[in-house]
């Protein structure tokens, strides 16, 4: 009997000293490493993937509270897909199987049709490309709207960066000035400026014992336009960059999972817009029929 995996069929991608992993269902970064050195805390084959590792989170990141919001004037009603907390979370299409659409050595390319899910009446594509080159990996996420009304949209991603160091002793740089707090349930209260708080990591400093599941914002942009989010342990080094139209990253020191992943690697979660947008609207992206939005970030070493 042929044995299917989880995650359902495993793209390997390479370049130069590069691979990567990306798995048909969830369109997921399961491996990427550099030299043989991880970059992303992986998993195996065998298993499905803990805590969305690697996952891009459509059309939703992070929370939904109760799952309920109102867009245009209509009522709304997300499945609860985080009982703990009673929360919609991560989007719908983390478990689905994704199409490959394009492929070759260094890159490839799966496609979703996501249609009307209960509280998200819409048709939308969606693509995610992964290529590798010579400077790391680069990803870019296309939603497109296919239906005949408006749609609340948002991005994220959920990789796992590793220095292959312990967690309390990894160097950390984050070009952001304010963060958010949250209640009993993930879902914010407030929005503070880092400084003078463990949290304003603007200057490098070990992460220490400090627990993350953090959504930080004002984030400084380097020449480049981009945003440069840092991890480092002695001469070893890891990075994420993301281009313009993610404004928000959320930091997860994964705590609550158990071991040996406990504090084993640092979630950096591009994102568009913060925790429970469907709500508030705050930087929620209001998508047009016919109309398309990309979002481009990727992982190198240091």
């Amino acid at each position: 009997m042929t044995t299917i995996a989880p995650t359902g069929t495993q793209h390997i991608i390479t370049a130069g000293d590069f691979q990567a992993v990306v798995t048909e269902v969830g369109a997921g970064l399961r491996e990427l490493t550099h030299r043989g050195r991880p970059l992303v805390l992986g998993y195996p084959e065998s298993e499905t993937p803990y805590g969305s590792a690697g996952l891009p989170l459509l059309p939703w990141p992070n929370r939904v509270e109760e799952g309920r919001y109102d867009f245009d004037g209509q009522a709304r009603q997300l499945s609860i897909t985080e009982p703990k907390f009673g929360n919609a979370a991560h989007g719908f299409t983390r478990t689905l199987p994704w199409r490959l659409d394009a492929s070759d050595e260094s890159s490839v390319r799966l496609a979703l049709r996501l249609f009307p899910q209960p509280g998200y009446p819409h048709i939308m594509d969606f693509t995610a490309s992964y290529t590798v080159s010579s400077s790391g990996l680069s990803v870019e996420t296309t939603a497109h709207n296919r239906g005949t009304t408006p749609a609340p949209y948002g991005f994220g991603a959920h990789p796992y960066l590793t220095t292959g160091a312990p967690l309390d002793e990894t160097v950390l740089e984050l070009p952001a000035s304010r963060y958010l707090t949250v209640n009993d349930r993930k879902i914010p209260t407030a929005v503070h400026d880092v400084t003078g708080t463990p949290y304003d990591f603007r200057t490098p400093h070990p992460i220490g014992t400090l627990p993350l599941d953090t959504a930080f914002t004002a984030l400084t942009r380097s020449p480049d336009d981009l945003i440069h989010v840092r991890l480092t342990h002695g001469s070893q080094g890891v990075e994420l960059w993301a281009a313009q139209g993610i404004n928000w990253l959320q930091l997860f020191t994964a705590d609550p999972l158990p071991t040996p992943r406990r504090r084993a690697a640092l979630a950096v979660e591009p994102m568009t817009c913060p925790p429970n947008a469907f709500r508030t609207g705050e930087d929620l992206i209001r998508l047009s029929p016919d109309a398309q939005v990309s979002h481009h970030w990727g992982i190198r070493p240091l």
